[in-house]
């Protein structure tokens, strides 16, 4: 299979996910502005790969299959390393929760794409909504530039996390009647 440019956007994200975790550990004062422009870039890509290939007609299975993986081991490494920098238990359980929720709704679009109905558990404006709630969370708590953008990532993180369990009931109310079938 030739690759295209989308698919190497999408490459080059998940190339940046250890140098973002280097950069996350680098013993010099600017390691959380290095981090932060890293995982900017990443999910900039993000924003890139997917609309480039529906414009452009060149969506492939792995791309298809490469990008949702990116984007959960990127922002999975992310919130690790943040878990672990703020090191209380009031980060670590929305931490917890979305990636749970994460695990939870990939094992479900497995699971409804095996019985045939992967169309009901597509990607809804609410993940769409999250995600965004997230990633600007992520770049307060890694950046850290302020307190009160520390607060600011605080309570987007905590939004975030309500939206995480919102769109996952919605994914799982979508799919009861599948997953209650005898």
């Amino acid at each position: 299979m030739k690759l295209n440019f989308p698919t190497y956007l999408t490459l080059f994200r998940v190339a940046l996910i250890p140098l973002f975790v280097v950069a996350f550990y680098l013993p010099t004062p600017y390691a959380p502005e290095i981090s932060t422009l890293i995982f900017f870039i990443a999910s900039i890509t993000d924003l890139f790969d997917g609309y480039l290939a529906r414009k452009w007609n060149q969506t492939t299975r792995l791309g298809a299959f490469l990008d949702p993986v990116a984007d959960k081991v990127l922002v999975a490494a992310a919130f690790v390393c943040v878990v672990e920098y703020y090191h209380t238990w009031w980060i670590t359980i929305p931490v917890s929760i979305m990636i749970g929720r994460e695990i939870i709704i990939s094992a479900l679009r497995e699971w409804m794409a095996e019985i045939g109905e992967r169309a009901s558990v597509a990607v809804s404006i609410w993940g769409k909504v999250k995600t965004t709630a997230q990633m600007l969370a992520l770049g307060g708590m890694l950046w850290r530039q302020s307190e009160f953008m520390e607060i600011l990532a605080f309570i987007l993180l905590y939004i975030a996390a309500i939206l995480t369990i919102w769109s996952m009931l919605q994914y799982l109310q979508a799919s009861k009647g599948s997953l209650l079938k005898s």
